[in-house]
């Protein structure tokens, strides 16, 4: 199973992206995505964003990640 993180794009620069995953800023591949602009939410996975996907659904993910890592129930329990 694969698992994609959310992460909103920050920068453009020569084939990659600067993103912010929860705080954490990192550079990504955009060879899946090559349209990205910034301010686009995407999913990463290995360091590729595989898919871009709108903030509604990015905040929504970012929620339950939070949850995840804090140890907290959600509705899936």
């Amino acid at each position: 199973m694969c698992l994609g993180v959310p992460a909103k794009v920050l920068k453009i620069d020569k084939g990659r992206a600067l993103v912010d995953v929860m705080g954490a800023s990192m550079y990504v591949g955009i060879v899946f995505v090559p349209e990205v602009q910034v301010n686009d939410y995407v999913l990463l996975h290995a360091g590729q964003a595989m898919t871009i996907v709108d903030e509604k659904f990015a905040k929504e993910s970012m929620d339950e990640w939070r949850d995840v890592m804090n140890g907290t129930p959600n509705s899936f329990s």
